[in-house]
């Protein structure tokens, strides 16, 4: 747990490291950034406070123009509103040859999949309910895209899967 002693180790913490390491630079919906909908709200800068967790450039997408947010710990938010293949490209160009990380939401990464463009999804799968929400797989044919699990962890609290793309894709 971020600034608190309490958080646990083992092999959810590693892979949860794992996660941040050789990446670049972000990928993140609207929602995954902010609660307001329509025009921005320019008092808003994210909901991690002046040090957000990302440390790289970090692209949102939008329907709505904002200039970039410059935060502490290396991120800048840069705010994209033409679409997912602009928003990769533009993170591929400042990754610096490192990966990008496509961090979510659904409708985020529902548009990416059907695009093929995610080359692995890392799935966690947790004995938790949560009530109703947005459905990640709802009409959404993983194998007639191309996908498969190629891996799978369990833990007392979470399964990992690791969905990768086919190289014949």
């Amino acid at each position: 747990m971020l600034g608190n002693n309490t958080g646990t180790t083992g092999v959810d913490n590693e892979i949860a490291e794992n996660g941040f390491k050789n990446i670049g630079a972000w990928i993140l919906g609207r929602n995954m950034f902010s609660p307001y909908r329509g025009l921005h709200n320019t008092d808003w800068k994210g909901w991690w406070g002046e040090n957000p967790p990302y440390h790289v450039p970090t692209f949102i997408l939008t329907n709505h123009k904002r200039e970039p947010i410059e935060m502490e710990g290396g991120t800048t938010f840069y705010f994209v509103t033409d679409g997912i293949n602009a928003a990769l490209e533009k993170a591929f160009d400042s990754a610096n040859g490192k990966d990008v990380r496509v961090g979510g939401g659904v409708n985020t990464i529902r548009q990416y999949l059907n695009a093929k463009l995610i080359d692995e999804l890392h799935l966690v799968v947790s004995p938790v309910i949560l009530g109703s929400g947005e459905n990640l797989f709802t009409n959404l044919d993983l194998t007639s895209l191309g996908y498969k699990c190629v891996k799978n962890i369990s833990s007392e609290k979470a399964m990992h899967l690791f969905i990768n793309k086919s190289i014949n894709a």
